[in-house]
């Protein structure tokens, strides 16, 4: 009672908290760690890991992994959870199932943890000298599902998804042996090497389950291999036989990259390395980089209509680049013991930015693409940003957070949210740098010597060095002095009302101009994607049959209430072309009338004058003065 009227006063005297508080209020439950911390020790044997991944039709993949035990009791199992490359907690666990374990031939009961789902614990009986593992990964048959993993002319086997490890370990310390079996009349590429082949069995050489993680597979009916030097292998698998005809010339480019890539860094941070290339519509879209090999897929022509496949011609440079920055040389709050400790992304701008950088660069000086075709995608790029309103209130150092607060879902406005600008803008301020190092050594040093300082260092180690922004600092003032933090902090760590960081071409003697026509890039650009960029004129961005896929923050488009997923049926008293549009476009150029537009979006339909004069705008850079610029020299070859 005395409790009771205790209370009562209590509320009585601070109303504001009765409202506020109400009368159950319990405390939380504690949360109990269970699961045992990463050691740099050794686990206590080989894990053995087989893999059935013939099934074409269901693409139901079934695994068999045997884990050795140093003594009974609690075990902790993982499922891979943070994966490198992915910058982000992008584990599939969803597709696991029928996971049962045995020890001894006595089923064990599991469980799984209640805060980390990927976790299983279960209790190894005594006498037990390994533990049996049997489950499905069901790969998506639908891209609803997921990226489709499983077709009937090839596969791509990424091992997070079909293996568990033990906690309490670095992963870099679990030895482990994987078997797969292919489908009948299917060849394999990997960083991996076979020791054994029995059939469509393949056993390949003992790693540890770090580098497990790091070799994935591409497998497919139609194969292709190609020696571009120095222990490089190109792989391509494809939709159909007449896909892997590749002209000398453009198999001369690829051989290119590797030479150039080598000039550039100095080392080969690996033993071997193997492009795993998919030319598909089919298998699901993938780049990503791993440090003796990359997934790589591009669509249907890339080899046999080298001209129209242009957008793709980046893709290889890039995760090429990645063996050196990213894979070797990583961010120190971007390395994890395993794959259940959380990465941070801080330096994303340099891991990423980078690599878009030096991407650009070995594509032009490989002639992967032409010199003009490179400044063409550049001219696009900065143009892109410089419609960015969103670093007006988010810095370019916060997008590094986006693969884990977006996932790369769709943006309703990606303008002013901002996306992984780190990409694109970080390559931007290293263009500026390179401009800057060239421009106060009269052209005789440039980013290729931080390259050479920073990523490349002794010949054959593909292990990983850390770095800190720090270090960044200090290898840019060995090449050049200058106020380098002061430089990094303004891009990278503060917001800012102006527009992209452009002083990397101002200062190598271009100009960011708008033209009536698309250049040659975006031109393709736009025929491969089958759609429309008035970006820079109305603000939006079309798909082929006028629905609209992006508007600009703020743009002409923006200010008339158009929104992601209307579509334009009408131009004026015409029914919506691309034609139409374009003309209606060009004649309200220099006069004051809206351009009238019929918008549907479901059973509505309105009509919207959309206020815009300026005629079709199309980026380019300019020349703005003679000679060889310090953009022209950092695109030639070497």
């Amino acid at each position: 009672m005395r409790s009771l009227f205790l209370a009562a006063a209590l509320v009585a005297a601070s109303p504001a908290l009765a409202q506020v508080v109400p009368l159950s209020a319990p405390q939380p439950l504690p949360i109990v760690q269970t699961i045992p911390a990463a050691r740099d020790i050794p686990y206590p044997g080989t894990m053995r890991l087989e893999v059935d991944a013939s099934d074409l039709r269901q693409g139901i993949w079934t695994i068999r992994q045997t884990i050795p035990v140093a003594q009974a009791g609690r075990m902790t199992l993982l499922f891979p959870q943070w994966l490198p490359g992915n910058h982000a907690p992008r584990g599939e666990i969803d597709k696991l199932a029928g996971l049962t374990f045995t020890a001894g031939g006595q089923k064990l009961r599991w469980k799984r943890d209640p805060v980390d789902v990927f976790a299983f614990h279960l209790d190894v009986p005594a006498g037990a000298g390994e533990v049996e593992a049997r489950f499905q990964f069901l790969t998506p048959t639908d891209g609803a599902q997921g990226r489709i993993l499983v077709t009937p002319d090839m596969l791509n086997v990424q091992w997070e998804d079909v293996s568990l490890y033990p906690a309490g370990y670095f992963t870099r310390r679990i030895p482990v042996s994987a078997t797969v079996t292919y489908p009948a009349g299917f060849q394999a590429a990997t960083a991996l090497r076979p020791t054994a082949t029995a059939g469509t069995r393949v056993t390949y050489n003992t790693v540890s389950y770090e580098t497990l993680q790091d070799s994935p597979v591409f497998a497919g009916r139609y194969f292709r291999r190609d020696d571009l030097g120095q222990n490089v292998f190109l792989n391509t698998i494809a939709d159909s036989p007449k896909e892997l005809v590749v002209p000398a010339d453009v198999l001369q480019k690829h051989r290119n990259l590797v030479t150039q890539s080598l000039r550039l860094f100095g080392t080969r941070q690996f033993d071997h390395y193997d492009f795993l290339h998919a030319i598909t519509d089919k298998l699901g879209g993938i780049g990503l980089e791993h440090h003796r090999s990359s997934e790589n897929q591009n669509d249907p022509g890339y080899f046999t209509d080298w001209k129209a496949s242009l957008p793709d011609h980046n893709l290889l440079p890039h995760e090429f680049t990645h063996s050196w920055n990213g894979k070797h040389r990583r961010p120190a709050d971007l390395f994890t013991p395993d794959f259940r400790t959380p990465m941070r992304d801080s330096l994303l701008w340099v891991y990423e930015g980078q690599t878009q950088f030096w991407g650009h660069v070995l594509e032009a000086r490989s002639g992967l693409s032409t010199k003009a075709e490179v400044i063409d995608k550049l001219a696009n790029i900065a143009a892109g940003l410089n419609l960015t309103r969103g670093r007006e209130w988010r810095p370019l150092v916060d997008t590094t957070n986006d693969p884990i607060i977006s996932a790369r879902r769709p943006k309703a406005w990606p303008s002013w949210q901002r996306s992984e600008d780190y990409y694109n803008e970080g390559m931007l301020v290293w263009l500026e740098a390179d401009a800057i190092i060239r421009g106060g050594t009269a052209n005789r040093r440039g980013m290729d010597d931080f390259a050479r300082a920073f990523f490349g260092t002794r010949e054959g180690d593909w292990g990983v060095r850390t770095y800190t922004l720090d270090e960044v600092v200090a290898t840019l003032n060995s090449v050049y002095r200058h106020d380098w933090r002061s430089f990094l902090q303004a891009r990278v760590y503060e917001p800012s009302a102006e527009g992209a960081p452009l002083a990397g071409f101002t200062r190598s003697g271009y100009r960011l101009d708008y033209a009536e026509t698309p250049n040659a890039a975006l031109a393709a650009s736009m025929k491969s994607a089958k759609n429309h960029n008035y970006s820079w004129s109305l603000g939006l961005t079309l798909d082929k049959d006028g629905k609209i896929t992006a508007v600009i923050w703020d743009g002409p488009a923006f200010k008339a209430g158009l929104t992601v997923g209307q579509t334009i049926v009408a131009v004026g008293e015409k029914a919506y072309s691309e034609d139409a549009l374009m003309a209606a476009i060009t004649a309200a150029k220099g006069g004051s009338a809206p351009i009238p537009l019929t918008v549907k979006r479901g059973e509505s339909i309105r009509a919207v004058p959309l206020s815009w004069n300026g005629g079709l705008r199309y980026p380019r850079l300019t020349k703005t003065g003679g000679g060889r610029g310090a953009l022209d020299i950092l695109l030639e070859p070497k």
